[in-house]
């Protein structure tokens, strides 16, 4: 929980500080934005947002906010009970600016990826931060202490549930105005989950013999990984499939991660990056403009040029955020201990990191 209030409390403070202008600053290079808001000047309660007539700046900076906070905290799940304090602030820090920030100016803020036509937040948060957690996952390593298992399946089933609600947020205000096509985007977004969540229920009862509810909550989440570069440019009937293809894909990425013991605590890399990429290529594949005119045609709509940008824009997205998670790791180590002692992973990091337990 520290690793995630901390990352609400930080990022904010990068966030209005440098991170909004280095997102959507003026462009430079087709990289990064200039500080033309550093701190956030020049913006007032009077400034409109350029790109939707009615809305203040200051929605869309608060909007934006929420993604640059929780792209960052998806990659704590995955080295759980295993991470020193101060080696996860410093790498929240670097990983924001050096991959987070130059990632949403290319896609969103009119960066090179954005004049190149390719779309998709998936890009941006679910793929980038899955496979940084990968990265993450064999650089830490395995913990010593061997897992039991989920602390308080109904605390699963809550976090869930406020996920789920919130997604809605995510993915039809993405459009930044209500008509038909956030209508679209909303009811996918459910559609895909609700779609995953019954089929990874399927699959355990035909594996494990009985359907499990932690199962289900897992395939609901690689439904909303999966849809949300999809939601609002692809019809109901492909949500629908996308929902069954996140299951069947996160599934088997989890098991073959479970087969080869890569110690990913919930399972980060294969709901959200494996989701995040694959969803991806499905926006490739099925994205139409009778769904959103001003979306794109994907490959099965007769736009190869489509599907190639955005499976080489998701490819070397991945391999980036791979590559430097695990350089910036290493690195930081050099300066403070990545990983903590033994002893404290036996005493557990609450008493070790914060002298404070959640129980006592």
């Amino acid at each position: 929980m520290m690793q995630s209030f901390v990352s609400m409390g930080w990022t904010t403070i990068l966030w209005v500080t440098v991170g909004f202008t280095m997102c959507f600053g003026h462009d430079v290079g087709g990289i990064i934005g200039n500080g033309q808001y550093l701190f956030l000047h020049g913006i007032t309660t009077h400034t409109a947002f350029a790109s939707s007539a009615g809305i203040p700046m200051l929605v869309f900076v608060a909007y934006q906010m929420m993604f640059a906070i929780i792209t960052p905290a998806l990659i704590t799940g995955a080295f759980a009970d295993r991470v020193n304090f101060k080696a996860y602030m410093i790498f929240l820090t670097v990983w924001l600016l050096f991959v987070y920030f130059p990632l949403v100016h290319m896609v969103w803020g009119g960066g090179i990826l954005h004049r190149l036509g390719v779309l998709a937040g998936g890009i941006v948060v679910h793929a980038s931060a899955g496979f940084a957690a990968l990265a993450a996952v064999f650089f830490v390593g395995k913990r010593k202490v061997k897992s039991t298992g989920p602390h308080s399946i109904p605390l699963v089933a809550l976090g869930t549930a406020l996920l789920w609600f919130g997604w809605y947020g995510f993915n039809a205000g993405s459009e930044l105005r209500v008509d038909a096509i956030t209508a679209n985007a909303f009811l996918n977004t459910d559609v895909a989950a609700s779609f995953a969540a019954i089929t990874w229920l399927i699959l355990a009862i035909i594996f494990e013999k009985r359907p499990k509810i932690l199962g289900m909550l897992t395939g609901a989440v690689a439904g909303l990984a999966t849809i949300t570069p999809a939601a609002g440019y692809v019809s109901v009937g492909v949500a629908m499939l996308i929902g069954v293809v996140a299951s069947l894909a996160g599934y088997a990425a989890i098991t073959y991660k479970n087969r080869k013991s890569w110690d990913d605590a919930l399972d980060v890399w294969g709901v959200h990056g494996v989701g995040g990429y694959i969803g991806i290529l499905l926006l490739g594949l099925f994205a139409s403009k009778a769904v959103d005119p001003g979306g794109a045609n994907g490959l099965l709509f007769g736009n190869a040029a489509f599907f190639v940008k955005e499976f080489v824009a998701v490819t070397g997205t991945v391999i980036y955020a791979f590559l430097f998670t695990y350089v910036a790791l290493w690195l930081i180590n050099k300066i403070t201990p990545v990983r903590v002692p033994e002893e404290a992973e036996i005493d557990g990091l609450d008493a070790f990191e914060f002298d404070e337990e959640a129980y006592v």
